[in-house]
């Protein structure tokens, strides 16, 4: 297995064609360590835009993730009540996929899981994908697109897979 110590991404190791190492972002008020995988083959370097992705992301986090916790919240809103009609019992959807009022309530249903710097495509964007857990969805998570320092899109994580 492949290793190496970057001097910006940290320790990493070459796994399912990914370096992976760990970074810690904040969220919802709370330091989170978390995997960060940087999309890129065994043999190349990173690219300048996935290290300006980076460096732009952990210089700007605090209004990113604020963005992020926001969009992630609008998400919740729009679909809480169709996971709730899946559970059916009404007990467990008011433990599992409780009705919030605020972004702050999602402290206890979304857990980070995963930074992804991914590979610059001909549009030369900056992009990162973050994976949560969510307790409501608990085989799909969710994902956060970022782009250029924006939140474009929440939904499975596979938007950003």
């Amino acid at each position: 297995m492949t290793r190496i110590n970057d001097e910006l991404f940290g320790k990493l190791e070459y796994k399912n064609n990914f370096w992976r190492g760990k970074t810690t972002i904040k969220m919802f008020g709370e330091e989170k360590e978390i995997l960060l995988s940087i999309d890129a083959y065994e043999n190349t370097d990173f690219s300048n835009v996935q290290k300006e992705a980076f460096l732009s992301f952990i210089q700007d986090m605090e209004n990113i993730m604020n963005e992020a916790e926001k969009h992630i919240y609008d998400y919740y809103i729009e679909n809480y009540e169709e996971y709730r009609e899946m559970i059916g019992n009404k007990l467990e959807a008011d433990q599992v996929v409780p009705n919030v009022h605020a972004v702050s309530n999602l402290k206890k249903l979304v857990e980070p899981a995963e930074l992804m710097v991914r590979r610059v495509r001909k549009n030369g964007k900056r992009r990162l994908g973050l994976l949560c857990n969510v307790c409501w969805d608990i085989e799909n998570g969710i994902g956060v697109k970022i782009e250029d320092e924006v939140v474009e899109e929440v939904g499975y994580q596979d938007i950003v897979l």
